[in-house]
């Protein structure tokens, strides 16, 4: 079953979707829960993502964090169904397989092209749709006191705001997530604070952590704390 959250409110949709994985973890506290940001997107792991469940886990919870590039600078010759080589995601190829699987998917997706909205929507259970008001269309997106501290490589700053988040009560993979996000932003966009290759290996850097936290090897929120003081 998929779940689609998306619109040009990119901060919103973001919350919107970690709350809800919040609320489905506590009304169902069984659910094995996994975040798949872009660069984990495999084959492998979406036909997990679709098939797994067994004897003691009967449902899995994937959330899908934004498997949709928002560059649009190349076309990919090849594309039968006009998209360019950025827009197609491996995630494609795979829709059908997720839209009736018996776990639930939520698809992650801020600024979703509409031609990609509409061939999601067409397959999901629901959807959940978060629009800036038109008068704020130009205004500055995303701006949290966190993803600032990121892209101005304040460590100091970031571990403050990592605390004061989870003594709020926010999920660590949720921050994980924003933080992510942020850096696949200064990737795409640049940054006078952040090089290139410094920002690949920030980018790197954050799938890492949560692999690692994932196999058990330390705490997400204290690796998170970790990460803070390290850049």
């Amino acid at each position: 079953m998929i779940y689609l959250f998306y619109g040009t409110d990119s901060e919103k949709v973001r919350t919107k979707a970690f709350e809800w994985v919040a609320k489905a973890r506590a009304k169902e506290p069984n659910l094995v829960y996994a975040r798949i940001s872009r660069e984990e997107l495999t084959d492998n792991a979406l036909e997990d993502a679709a098939l797994s469940g067994g004897l003691f886990v009967k449902r899995l919870l994937i959330l899908i964090d934004d498997p949709f590039s928002n560059m649009r600078d190349f076309v990919n010759p090849s594309s039968d169904d006009g998209f360019t080589k950025s827009e197609h995601s491996v995630l494609d190829d795979h829709l059908d397989a997720l839209a009736t699987s018996d776990n639930a998917i939520i698809i992650l997706a801020p600024k979703l092209a509409s031609a990609k909205a509409k061939k999601i929507v067409a397959k999901a259970k629901v959807e959940y749709k978060y629009d800036k008001p038109f008068a704020r269309e130009d205004a500055r997106g995303f701006n949290s006191n966190l993803v600032n501290a990121l892209a101005a490589k304040d460590c100091g700053k970031l571990w403050l705001e990592i605390n004061r988040a989870l003594r709020a009560g926010d999920a660590p993979e949720m921050l994980h997530g924003l933080l992510h996000w942020k850096a696949r932003d200064i990737m795409e966009k640049g940054s006078r604070t952040w090089k290139p290759q410094e920002s690949r290996q920030l980018s790197l850097a954050l799938i890492a952590l949560l692999q690692d936290s994932r196999r058990g090897s330390l705490d997400l929120s204290l690796s998170l704390e970790k990460f803070a003081l390290s850049i």
